[in-house]
């Protein structure tokens, strides 16, 4: 998101309007419904985090204490829980 000055992108009238409920404030315009992206869907970080989880689940189904793992990944342990509980519940 950037900011973009309204003299450049709106029509006088549409300023004018605008002033009427907000005048020399910010406003965020959201973007339209068919444009919106899910959290994750710009970059890797959604990903990466599946594989982390999934790891995690795997390295606990072979014996690593939940207390290892949360030192290992710099998770608390009831995080590392929530992941484990996750990942069983998509198995």
């Amino acid at each position: 998101m950037k900011y973009e000055k309204a003299q450049n992108v709106l029509p006088d009238t549409i300023i004018e309007i605008i002033q009427n409920y907000i005048d020399g404030g910010y406003i965020y315009i959201p973007r339209k419904d068919e444009n919106k992206k899910s959290w994750g869907e710009n970059t890797e970080t959604k990903k990466y985090l599946k594989e982390r989880d999934k790891e995690i689940f795997n390295r606990y189904s072979l014996g690593v204490p939940i207390k290892v793992l949360s030192q290992e990944y710099f998770l608390s342990e009831s995080s590392i829980r929530r992941i484990i509980r996750k990942q069983r519940n998509y198995d």
